[in-house]
């Protein structure tokens, strides 16, 4: 389809021209044609498109499937995929997908949550954060709301999500390695996490009342529905989500969000996030920022 156009599905991640074989003196034969299958794979599965680039990490990823399965080439691992075994499906998909995150990522979208936050009515706040990946954005949205309300129970109640399952475990254990919190304010870091001792030494966990405040379920955001997230949603959080989707599928990914967010509420982005390709969708705000493009009465251009 074109972008901005409602009426196509995606496609498929174009063929790409490379040498026959893909670097030599590896424990597996990796060619072209290998790369391209996971390349259309992923794709189509998850909507990820993979760039050429990425073919040396495809491989080192992958190779650890291999000798899991104790198989002797990617066609092998590939074939024994397109019979459609499940479990194997997920632990593809969670080998191929990137989980670079932080505490307070991007740091100005929660200094405008917190304003956001306090000009809605004290009802149930809904958040979704929809790439949550080992949960220092969630967490994070959990402290920006204690912070606006000055309560360990505010009025939100948040769901996380993500496509990869192990990171999901992570995020919900909330436990991290202390050199994880070091860059966080020093009041932060003694208001809203537990310092490990003994064998914990070296490790902090995020409150209790954090954790009860956020719900977790895995979500493929190209599944048809999304039936663990309620709307409507006063903020949803997809940042650096869309950057590995095309330009089509990214459209009909927000296409889906609309009904689901107030007519008030925002959607956050990626710094390197652009929705130009939506503009009947979404309007934004500035700094990464959306609102639906039906928001009656709003101010284009502004920054909330």
């Amino acid at each position: 389809m074109t972008a901005g156009n409602p009426s196509g599905t995606g496609g498929t991640a174009p063929s790409v021209a490379l040498p026959s074989s893909l670097g030599a003196g590896r424990e597996f034969q990796f060619t072209v044609a290998d790369f391209d299958r996971v390349r259309q794979l992923i794709h189509k599965h998850a909507g990820i498109s993979l760039a050429p680039i990425k073919q040396d990490m495809v491989y080192s990823r992958l190779a650890r499937r291999l000798r899991a399965l104790n198989m002797a080439s990617f066609d092998q691992y590939l074939a024994y995929l397109e019979q459609g075994h499940a479990a194997e499906w997920e632990t593809f998909v969670n080998s191929l997908t990137t989980n670079l995150t932080s505490f307070f990522r991007e740091s100005h979208h929660f200094e405008m949550l917190q304003k956001h936050l306090l000009r809605l009515p004290q009802r149930p706040i809904r958040i979704w954060c929809s790439a949550a990946s080992t949960g220092e954005e969630p967490y994070s949205l959990a402290i920006t709301a204690c912070e606006a309300f000055n309560s360990l129970t505010p009025p939100v109640q948040i769901h996380a999500s993500d496509i990869d399952t192990n990171v999901l475990k992570t995020a919900a254990s909330g436990v991290y390695p202390i050199d994880r919190v070091e860059r966080l304010d020093p009041e932060r870091l003694r208001k809203f996490f537990l310092k490990g001792a003994g064998v914990q030494a070296g490790q902090v966990r995020v409150r209790p009342e954090l954790q009860k405040l956020i719900t977790y379920s895995r979500i493929n955001l190209l599944d048809a529905q999304w039936p663990s997230v309620k709307g409507p949603l006063d903020v949803l959080f997809c940042r650096n989500v869309m950057i590995y989707f095309d330009k089509p599928t990214q459209y009909q990914i927000l296409k889906k969000f609309v009904p689901l967010l107030h007519p008030e509420g925002l959607l956050y982005a990626g710094h390197s996030e652009s929705f130009l390709h939506a503009t009947d969708l979404f309007r934004s705000l500035g700094r990464t920022v959306y609102e639906r493009a039906d928001r009656r009465g709003a101010k284009p251009g502004t920054t909330p």
